[in-house]
């Protein structure tokens, strides 16, 4: 579509829907559209700042769902997921942060899924990586990033990252993210897509995840991307004083998320929601046999 007929179909929809956001109060549309507007830009003359207003300007006045359904934009397939599943999984789950909302939006989850699973990268549930290893729900990371409370100065270790999503989405609100998997071939295909895609302030780092990464600590954060059955004190060492970490405790068939704070050297736990996934391994309870 040339710059003409985009302003002229955007003016005349603006025009008809008003001026009021309608069902769009957190500027789903802005951020959609000027991210694959920047994406497409070689194929015009438009300036990135450009086509920032140009987005920001045309459509704050109506929904992603009004303009998508009206053709004023061709929304690829994954863009329509990722918004899906914001608006399904992510905010009816009591999650409204802009910083979390919009890593979401923009993450292509499909990218850090294994070769022929791409379709099934935004269910609404634990994807099976292989072995005991899952992509956490959207609703869960969600859910657990926005009890962490993160601030753009954090450093965050992320324990499990697989092929790199969680990573990359927590990348673009903190700091600095130190990435620990121990499977090879993730480590190999983490370093990849995130270098694809432009995400330069993850380290991934091939250790047992129960070791964690001293050296590069201490952690202002500290995340698990799957289930435990207890945390040895390794990994709460590399906790800063003051830091925050959160896990899904195995209990039952149901788990539950629980947010740790360390004060001194002890980290008091609190129950936050209901969530499920595999323990993780180096993360099992040790069991005593007696004769």
């Amino acid at each position: 579509m040339s710059k003409k007929r985009l302003l002229t179909r955007c003016g005349a929809l603006v025009k008809q829907a008003g001026r009021g956001r309608r069902d769009d109060p957190h500027g789903r549309l802005h951020h959609l559209v000027g991210h694959d507007l920047r994406r497409s830009r070689a194929k015009g003359d438009w300036s990135r700042r450009g086509l920032g207003r140009l987005s920001h300007t045309l459509f704050r006045g109506t929904s992603a769902t009004e303009c998508w359904a009206k053709g004023v934009i061709a929304m690829p397939d994954f863009t329509a997921r990722r918004l899906m599943m914001v608006d399904t999984q992510v905010r009816p789950s009591d999650v409204t942060k802009f910083p979390i909302i919009d890593a979401m939006l923009r993450v292509p989850r499909e990218l850090y899924v294994p070769s022929g699973k791409e379709e099934a990268a935004y269910m609404g549930e634990n994807l099976p990586l292989g072995g005991q290893r899952v992509l956490l729900e959207a609703r869960t990371l969600a859910k657990m990033l926005d009890a962490l409370m993160l601030r753009r100065e954090d450093l965050v270790l992320d324990l499990g990252c697989a092929f790199g999503y969680s990573s990359a989405v927590i990348a673009s609100m903190v700091e600095a993210v130190v990435a620990i998997e121990e499977d090879p071939d993730m480590v190999r295909e983490a370093e990849r897509t995130l270098a694809a895609e432009g995400v330069d302030n993850v380290a991934v780092i091939e250790a047992p995840l129960a070791q964690g990464a001293a050296k590069h600590g201490p952690y202002d954060v500290i995340i698990i991307q799957g289930a435990v059955e207890q945390i040895g004190d390794a990994i709460l060492a590399q906790l800063k004083d003051g830091g925050r970490i959160a896990a899904i405790f195995a209990e039952g068939a149901l788990g539950v998320v629980r947010i740790g704070y360390k004060s001194d050297v002890s980290v008091t736990w609190r129950f936050d929601f209901n969530a499920g996934a595999p323990v993780l391994p180096g993360f099992e309870k040790n069991v005593d046999f007696a004769l």
